[in-house]
């Protein structure tokens, strides 16, 4: 090794000692008499000391050579500092440094390396390999390899075999986009890189392996978001011989080991929710439960009063927010309005009311509603004096997501959110299947190997009914993030071709796309039933940020760009030809590779 420590191992015992160090040059401060250098590798950062009257003349004249990034050696005896720095873990002590070499140089950074950098997401993003250096991006990806090692640990404890399902497969309709690769050995046709590892899954316990898991990579061409990018890691899992009771105990139990092993912290256990009263409360399949504002429905006491706005809404719900009245001004109040009527959220206003101390009332809407009346809808929202209500209306799914926007929003104004703070819970019975408003067809809410709610079954069989099936399906959802969700599979034949015929399959297209799945149940498929995390985003949830490309060591930007390396990018004609792909490929008529006649103009533009 060039080096005999880190620089972030010595301490006050290490004094007297002769050491080599290496690392990067993170400052230089030149006083005339004294150099002081501090140098950082992953471990930490060290300071270096060389006082001209007592220091060789040419290991001083190296050190006023140094410049930021420098990669150095550096030898020289552990001494205590007379100016301790109680910040650092190092800051008992410095090397007085008796020799030097430069190991290579470095251009100055388009950026300060320290936490708080002067460089943008985008230069940073380019230069991503130098912003990996800084601390707070490290730490970010060692509490990911943390996370990583305890999930392994768990699952193996759990009996759980690793096994590594295929990059290159076929394509198929699991609700986003495939990313696709040609063939060179089979002329135009294309593999897809998966959306994750589904039917594999599903046929390892075909074969029998009873426990299956995987810290997998997945892909998906879909519009990019803080918490989305078009490659991610999953924690896939699948079980043999289960109920959901089964799988929501097993991973309630890595939930709670991760967070007691990496965070210290004894996750309650997790409540159950059902998905219709998530909708009801909270206007969300994945609710933040770190606080309350649960929705209130008011349409019996606040239709028919003669406000049009209200009488003709499908719901008029609200919620309550804790003894803000007094604080909350009218400028506040403005901003919230013009927030919910944003045109992706796309309220058309917002009504509120002040519950004062004193017990009167003051609202937006008391030309139609008397202080009585306000007295009604303060009751039934359990609201006390000092409390104010924020009421929306419209039709009841849209104005349930938009007031879901709100509480969030006022959540995090108020200072409810709190990052450091974990509430989790289980969303179940989802509905089996979404129709499509416009076409009529029914859809996967999850995928199209999800098995109807125990009981359920023969309701697929009934028109009438379809759209009341509810799905033995489960989401985990921490801190209104969902983490992980998954399923009891179907693993009967005939269940699956009848829920690929209810989603618009012929028995042909049934077969040519999950024919070897089918074919795979006609063998002995035992019950299973699994599910995923999304790995990216309990890393951000651990980490108390919103973004998941902070946890990603080389992340794409919003478009789907690696602005680093210039991906995507264009590639060589030639290589375009061997995957005929290249537009002036010659063609079986014509080898020369000369226009090919055609019998109509409209044949030779398509």
């Amino acid at each position: 090794m060039l080096r005999t420590h880190t620089c972030g191992e010595l301490g006050i015992d290490h004094v007297g000692q002769t050491v080599t160090l290496c690392g990067w040059v993170q400052k230089k401060r030149d006083t005339g008499g004294l150099i002081f250098v501090d140098i950082r590798d992953r471990y930490g950062v060290t300071q270096l000391q060389a006082d001209e009257t007592n220091t060789d003349d040419a290991v001083v004249a190296s050190l006023r050579t140094f410049n930021r990034e420098f990669v150095v050696q550096i030898t020289g005896e552990v001494i205590e500092r007379a100016s301790k720095n109680p910040k650092m873990p190092t800051g008992d002590i410095e090397i007085k440094v008796n020799a030097v070499q430069i190991l290579n140089e470095s251009k100055t950074p388009p950026f300060i390396i320290e936490d708080e950098t002067d460089g943008g997401d985008e230069l940073r993003m380019e230069y991503r390999y130098l912003d990996l250096r800084r601390n707070i991006v490290r730490k970010n990806l060692e509490l990911r390899n943390r996370l990583n090692r305890e999930v392994r640990n768990y699952l193996d404890g759990q009996e759980f075999i690793e096994v590594e399902t295929p990059v290159l497969i076929k394509s198929t309709p699991e609700g986003a986009r495939d990313f696709v690769v040609p063939s060179r050995m089979n002329a135009g046709q294309f593999y897809a890189l998966p959306q994750s590892p589904q039917t594999f899954k599903q046929l390892l316990m075909v074969s029998g392996f009873d426990r299956y898991y995987q810290i997998v990579k997945c892909f998906r061409d879909e519009d990019l978001r803080a918490d989305r990018q078009p490659e991610f890691t999953q924690i896939d899992c699948e079980m043999s011989f289960v109920t959901r009771e089964d799988v929501l105990s097993t991973f309630e139990g890595l939930i709670r080991h991760l967070f007691k092993t990496v965070k210290n912290f004894d996750l309650p256990e997790v409540p159950i929710m059902e998905y219709d009263d998530a909708m009801k409360y909270y206007g969300s399949d994945k609710p933040d439960t770190r606080f309350e504002m649960k929705f209130v429905e008011l349409n019996d006491v606040a239709q028919n009063k003669g406000f049009k706005v209200f009488d003709s809404a499908e719901l008029v719900v609200g919620i309550c927010a804790k003894d803000i009245a007094e604080s909350y001004s009218r400028k506040k109040i403005d901003e919230l309005t013009k927030f919910v009527q944003r045109p992706q959220i796309g309220a058309k206003g917002m009504v509120y009311v002040k519950y004062n101390k004193d017990g009167s009332f003051k609202s937006s809407v008391d030309k139609f509603y008397t202080q009585e009346d306000l007295k009604e809808w303060a009751h039934k929202m359990q609201a006390e004096p000092g409390d104010m209500l924020f009421v929306l209306s419209g039709d009841t799914n849209k104005v349930r997501k938009q007031l879901n926007e709100l509480r969030l929003e006022l959540g995090n104004r108020l200072g409810l959110r709190d990052p450091q703070k974990y509430s989790a819970l289980w969303v179940v019975d989802f509905p089996l299947l979404e129709q499509d408003e416009e076409t009529g067809h029914w859809h996967a809410m999850h995928h199209p190997f999800t098995s109807p709610k125990a009981g359920q079954e023969a309701l697929l069989d009934d028109p009438a009914q379809i759209g009341n099936i509810k799905a033995n399906a489960y989401d985990m959802v921490v801190n209104g993030v969902e983490l992980g969700g998954g399923s009891i599979r179907i693993f009967q034949r005939p269940m699956q071709e009848k829920m690929l015929s209810l989603l618009g399959f012929t028995p042909e297209e049934a077969k040519a796309q999950f024919g070897f799945l089918m074919d795979a149940f006609e063998y002995g498929a035992p019950p299973h039933g699994g599910i995923a995390f999304g790995f990216d985003r309990i890393c951000a949830v651990f980490g108390g940020v919103d973004s998941i490309r902070d946890f990603i060591a080389f992340p794409k930007n919003n478009s789907g760009r690696d602005v680093m390396i210039n991906a995507p990018s264009a590639v060589d004609d030639e290589q375009l030809k061997e995957l005929f792909l290249a537009l002036d490929m010659p063609t079986e008529e014509n080898e020369e590779g000369e226009e090919a006649e055609t019998e109509t103009s409209g044949q030779e533009e398509k």
